[in-house]
């Protein structure tokens, strides 16, 4: 099998709670070779990781995150919800998807591409959310890396590639057959996919030639790839 990008959606989240530092640590042990984590920023605008716009599911706390400072997230989640610095820092080095979920403003997403900046962590940060999310990360920085979220059999249109620039073209994994793959690389983009789980459907995968999968099943994939 071809080699390809190993991503751990949410960390390891099977083994410790999504989004946590236990989580992407367990990931990279388990041989994830970059990791997904979603960010957000809190009242005082510290980006953090999570997924969900509040606590309630993984913190059974219902408070929406943009109504706290990071101190009280940090209060009620025992420390639980890590900041983006500590991610990075945690990482110490490895690669780190960002997912940016929701709708962010311009002024959010510049404050992630801050942190990630002050942290110098450019090198090995890259950035996953649709396309005005996208937009807005390459205004804030002309180098990042980008990988625009896809959610349709339509391509993206030609102007809209120009201005995000991306270098992976990222879809839900149900959609790629053999044509999109095709097409994908044929338009000189690499295919990453999420979130499949199972053996069968990440062969299926490898077999179309992703470049990368994401997976909330790290071992599994870690395993398939190393009996390839």
């Amino acid at each position: 099998m071809q080699k390809l990008t190993a991503v751990a959606h949410r960390g390891d989240p099977y083994v410790a709670r999504e989004n946590t530092l236990d989580s992407l640590r367990s990931a990279l042990t388990r041989g994830a070779d970059a990791v997904e984590a979603d960010v957000r920023l809190t009242r005082d605008g510290v980006p953090v990781l999570l997924h969900d716009a509040t606590l309630k599911r993984l913190w059974q706390q219902d408070r929406p995150l943009g109504s706290l400072s990071a101190d009280e997230v940090r209060g009620l989640t025992a420390g639980g919800v890590p900041t983006l610095a500590e991610a990075l820092t945690a990482m110490d080095g490895s690669r780190l998807m960002l997912d940016l979920p929701g709708e962010p403003s311009v002024r959010a997403v510049r404050r992630i591409v801050d942190v990630v900046r002050e942290c110098g962590a450019r090198d090995h940060v890259y950035y996953c959310a649709s396309a005005p999310a996208m937009l807005a990360v390459r205004t804030a920085d002309p180098a990042a890396e980008i990988a625009l979220t896809w959610t349709t059999l339509a391509p993206p249109r030609p102007a809209l590639l120009a201005a995000v620039r991306p270098r992976w073209l990222n879809y839900r994994f149900g959609l790629v057959d053999r044509a999109l793959a095709d097409r994908v690389h044929r338009d000189g983009y690499l295919l990453s996919v999420w979130t499949p789980d199972t053996r069968r459907s990440m062969r299926r995968l490898l077999t179309l030639g992703v470049d990368s999968i994401t997976t909330n099943r790290i071992d599994t994939l870690s395993a398939l790839r190393n009996d390839g």
